[in-house]
């Protein structure tokens, strides 16, 4: 999308929020923060101010990925929101309240009951196929995959959920094999849980917003539906890829 033609679609969306309408800071703390993160950053605050009085928002660090975080990684959420003078109004003050009572690990429950969910609902299955195992189908699982008639409770396996024919995100990973719930899960648990109602995002997570959108009204949970989302252009790097945590701010 042209600079021109995002600032229209952001006004738009920025003329939905009210006053008690609710937006999110979601890092994750797996390496420094980069210019991408504070274009991010900047865009929910300068949404949340088309309401008056302002919009809510919800500072929400996403460390599901234990092994990757680290406290270095978190303090630099406090320090550059601080030094960029980008205010929440909701979630952790520094990094000793974040481990304490904001992590998601204290949210798990959470997680494991929309997994539940789903697996009530017959749209999982088990899958003990790596990476690499996936490398000759262009990382998508193929059909056979969905054959392996492994049991749900089989040690080493991962959940996958059953997309349609087509679908962006094909047969998505819901539970990684070590038992930890996946990031879709995840987000609409602390969407819902946090009553998020506008959510802007980059460019590059379109796909995974129609992966969170289709497991939610699979799950049945119709108020994700009603979450509006905007996807933000990139900041690309002087090699023409798009900037990551390693590069730093």
């Amino acid at each position: 999308m042209e600079a021109g033609g995002f600032e229209s679609a952001f006004e738009a969306f920025a003329r939905t929020i009210g006053s008690d309408s609710r937006l999110r800071y979601a890092p994750t703390p797996s390496g420094y923060l980069h210019e991408g993160n504070l274009l991010n950053f900047r865009l929910n605050f300068r949404a949340s101010r088309f309401a008056r009085p302002s919009a809510h928002i919800l500072l929400r660090i996403d460390d599901l990925d234990a092994a990757r975080a680290r406290t270095a990684y978190i303090r630099n959420i406090f320090d550059t929101l601080h030094e960029q003078a980008l205010a929440w109004d909701e979630g952790p003050t520094d990094v000793a309240d974040f481990e304490k009572n904001w992590s998601q690990q204290h949210r798990l429950p959470l997680y494991y009951e929309l997994l539940s969910l789903l697996r009530k609902k017959g749209l999982l299955y088990a899958c003990a196929k790596s990476r690499r195992d996936l490398e000759p189908f262009g990382g998508v699982p193929p059909e056979h995959f969905r054959q392996q008639h492994l049991d749900l409770d089989a040690p080493d396996v991962a959940w996958r959920v059953l997309t349609p024919p087509g679908f962006p995100m094909p047969d998505f990973v819901v539970r990684r094999r070590d038992g930890v719930p996946a990031y879709q899960v995840a987000t609409i648990a602390d969407d819902l849980h946090f009553g998020v109602t506008h959510v802007i995002r980059g460019a590059d997570l379109q796909a995974s917003t129609q992966a969170q959108q289709w497991l939610a009204e699979a799950a049945g949970l119709s108020a994700f539906a009603e979450i509006q989302f905007l996807h933000h252009p990139l900041i690309m790097g002087a090699d023409g890829r798009k900037l990551s945590k390693s590069a730093g701010v």
